[in-house]
């Protein structure tokens, strides 16, 4: 049967809509985040809490959210074992691994509680931390839990709270991607005109002759915010920090993040600092330098200072 030529216009133009229609979907299938959720550590009560987190999320119709099996198996493959406390290239390689644009790890459990002030009872908790596989960077930090005489309630109030949040992580991880994207404009456009931070030489190298690194002129200590008392946490928080020829802080990356508020208080500890700059051949020049903080359980102080 031939087609005369209006009809065959028209069901060439139709073709040809279906077709962009097909290839505007598949990209916004491609388009969206691939999402990861491994296991919030090595307790049943964290298995199952992560299978029902990683079913909410992928409700919500934002994700394509990768097989829990196969994230799993990809985190054993590079050795990761659970830890809550990695450097930005540790946190990449694991995201590299899995092969998604996010990944959610963690902790949770269900636990009896006691107290004076009111019979025992039990609490299930998620601490969960969101991680840009692209930066490494901790993008979001929270700690989400629930209460009841029962185990079993405890953790069914949890999981209904968590499938209520669930959109509003479609949402952050939408503008974290938005953020990482202008964040890579800004930086190509700062690039030509940017002030070049020499890096701290190691020390008895030959880039350290004739180099005195930057020294503070007081010692601050952040504070051990409330948020990790009540989880005991002991971690270590690495601050990338920019120090111009004036001895001023210019800029603060976290390079290894431990969540529980304890990067926010490095942070607002290290900007609060004034330093003697450095100098190179008795000229101040402007560096970056690693400044390491160790956070220790407050048990842990105590006994220390026995």
């Amino acid at each position: 049967m031939k087609f005369r030529l209006p009809q065959f216009v028209f069901a060439l133009a139709c073709a040809l809509a279906l077709g962009a229609a097909g290839a505007r979907a598949q990209a916004a299938v491609s388009q969206r985040a691939s999402v990861a959720v491994l296991d919030l550590g090595e307790t049943e009560a964290g298995r199952r809490i992560g299978d029902e987190l990683s079913a909410a999320l992928a409700s919500t119709s934002h994700f394509a959210v990768v097989n829990r099996a196969q994230s799993r198996a990809a985190a054993r493959g590079v050795g990761y074992a659970s830890s809550l406390n990695l450097t930005l290239a540790e946190a990449r390689d694991l995201g590299a691994a899995i092969g998604c644009d996010f990944y959610v790890t963690g902790e949770a459990q269900t636990l009896r509680r006691t107290s004076t002030a009111r019979p025992d009872y039990f609490e299930s908790y998620a601490s969960l931390f969101l991680v840009s596989a692209e930066t490494g960077r901790l993008v979001l930090w929270e700690h989400v839990a629930a209460e009841s005489s029962a185990p079993e309630e405890a953790e069914k109030s949890l999981l209904v709270e968590l499938r209520a949040r669930a959109s509003r992580y479609a949402e952050f991880i939408s503008k974290s991607q938005a953020a990482e994207r202008s964040e890579r404009l800004s930086a190509r456009a700062r690039a030509d005109s940017a002030v070049a931070f020499e890096e701290v030489p190691d020390e008895g190298s030959p880039a350290a002759v004739n180099f005195r690194a930057p020294q503070p002129y007081r010692s601050l200590r952040p504070a051990y915010p409330e948020t990790a008392a009540r989880a005991s946490v002991a971690a270590t928080v690495d601050a990338l920090v920019e120090v111009d020829a004036a001895g001023e802080v210019k800029d603060i990356e976290i390079v290894r993040w431990a969540g529980y508020g304890l990067d926010e208080a490095v942070t607002a500890t290290v900007r609060q600092l004034h330093f003697r700059p450095a100098t190179r051949d008795g000229r101040a020049v402007p560096v970056r330098v690693l400044l390491r903080y160790n956070f220790r359980r407050p048990a842990d102080e105590a006994k220390g200072k026995g």
